[in-house]
């Protein structure tokens, strides 16, 4: 025992929540080692010191409730702020993407439906389009579906197959 000190036990417990063997171990230890006596003693003192502050009772300085009470009423009584100039801070970056945004896309659709080349218009009213299926895709095999049949369908009526005969 002689080899092993107790201020470990000492310094991860309370001296309060000790128990009996502990207790015991601790006292039969501190009658040969000088250092583990005084980790005892500081605390026994620390316990002592705990116990004596936990005991006094804090009175509040005088007019505290009132000026408490005061100081609840003041901040009861300011006038709110707008609600659009709080929102507006929240918002702000929001906002201002959006409207970057908005713009940039402006922008480029201004620029490039400015821009299109012949070629675009070919691909565009190519093979895509419903016209040129319509009116100009002979080559595909249909299984006697003729114009008039594509007509009435489209336009949902006989007027348009009449007018085609």
């Amino acid at each position: 025992m002689r080899d092993e000190h107790v201020i470990k036990m000492l310094e991860e417990k309370p001296l309060g929540s000790l128990s009996e063997s502990e207790l015991d171990r601790i006292s039969s230890h501190i009658s040969h080692c000088s250092g583990c006596a005084r980790a005892y003693d500081a605390a026994r003192a620390q316990a002592s010191m705990l116990k004596a502050r936990a005991s006094e009772v804090v009175e509040p300085p005088p007019f505290f409730n009132t000026r408490v009470m005061a100081a609840i009423r003041d901040t009861a009584a300011a006038p709110e702020q707008f609600a659009f100039s709080g929102m507006w801070k929240a918002a702000r970056a929001l906002v201002s993407s959006m409207v970057v945004l908005v713009v940039v896309l402006l922008t480029l659709t201004l620029f490039i439906s400015q821009v299109q080349t012949p070629e675009a218009d070919l691909i565009a009213s190519d093979i895509y389009s419903a016209e040129w299926v319509v009116l100009q895709g002979d080559d595909i095999a249909d299984d006697d579906i003729s114009y008039g049949d594509v007509l009435t369908t489209l336009y949902d009526g006989q007027e348009a197959y009449e007018e085609y005969k």
